[in-house]
């Protein structure tokens, strides 16, 4: 099974009609994609009755993909607002109950920062998180060429196997050591998730500008691309029981116009965009 959603509900215009409330965006969002990656989980651990509003706010069968907290993979600059380590990831874990609870949570990713290369130390940091996060699922995302060199890649993926990592397989620019190769293999037989970051190699690697963000993302995947990952994605589906594709290059607003587009060329039926205004008669 294949699923195709986006990072965020709140920046795609195209799916909702002018007007509509912030609040009620992750209802209309989930009668057009059937899977989120929740991306504020990444700047703050969330109150357990965010979690459960959005859980009531979506139909069921829907899921979450939801990014681990910054202070859990390295990307936190300033100080902790937790006490330990320990403490960081239990909050975390009892924030997401909801989720569980409700059995929509897909998996928490774990994307870990540029500078994070393939180092005993940070092996070791793999295996504490993998430990602190007891029986979630977890999925795993590189941004250090290191880890998938010609003479690392196999002991890579291998280690992800044996340590129960989904691998979070990325598009994205190859724009020197922090992007890594389209790596198009599972590590898991239940899951495996695919990010669509777009191809914006100019934009990549400008972390110190002051719109980095809108930037880096700025890029909308055309006919051939998006075949080539139809492609790739029909002989993934077959070494995995479930593909999650979550389109990221939202900068333009081109993520839910590509889902669609992709969602179009696997035979699915997406449902439209909304118009740009209400009709008056």
């Amino acid at each position: 099974m294949i699923q195709i959603g986006l990072a965020g509900w709140g920046d795609h215009d195209d799916l909702y009609m002018q007007g509509t409330p912030a609040r009620d965006k992750l209802k209309v969002y989930g009668r057009h994609f059937p899977i989120v990656e929740v991306d504020s989980s990444f700047y703050a651990v969330q109150a357990e009755t965010t979690y459960e509003r959005w859980v009531q706010e979506t139909p069921d069968g829907f899921s979450f993909i939801v990014k681990a907290y910054q202070g859990m993979t390295g990307h936190l600059r300033g100080k902790n607002p937790f006490d330990s380590e320990e403490a960081m990831f239990r909050s975390f874990c009892e924030s997401i109950r909801p989720v569980q609870a409700a059995g929509k949570l897909k998996a928490v990713l774990f994307q870990y920062p540029p500078w994070f290369d393939c180092t005993r130390i940070h092996v070791d940091l793999l295996r504490e998180a993998r430990e602190r996060m007891g029986s979630i699922p977890l999925a795993l995302e590189f941004r250090h060429q290191s880890w998938f060199t010609a003479d690392m890649r196999e002991r890579t993926l291998n280690f992800m196997m044996k340590e129960g990592w989904i691998h979070s397989i990325c598009d994205e620019p190859q724009a020197g050591e922090g992007s890594v190769p389209i790596v198009p293999h599972p590590t898991s037989r239940e899951l495996t998730i695919v990010r669509m970051h777009g191809r914006n190699q100019q934009g990549w690697n400008q972390g110190g500008a002051p719109n980095w963000r809108e930037v880096r993302y700025l890029y909308r995947y055309n006919s051939e691309e998006l075949s080539e990952w139809k492609r790739r994605l029909l002989h993934l589906q077959e070494q995995t029981k479930e593909l999650c594709v979550i389109f990221n290059n939202n900068s333009g607003g081109d993520a839910a116009a590509n889902a669609k587009q992709l969602m179009e060329m696997l035979g699915m039926q997406p449902e439209g965009f909304a118009p740009k205004q209400l009709d008056l008669f």
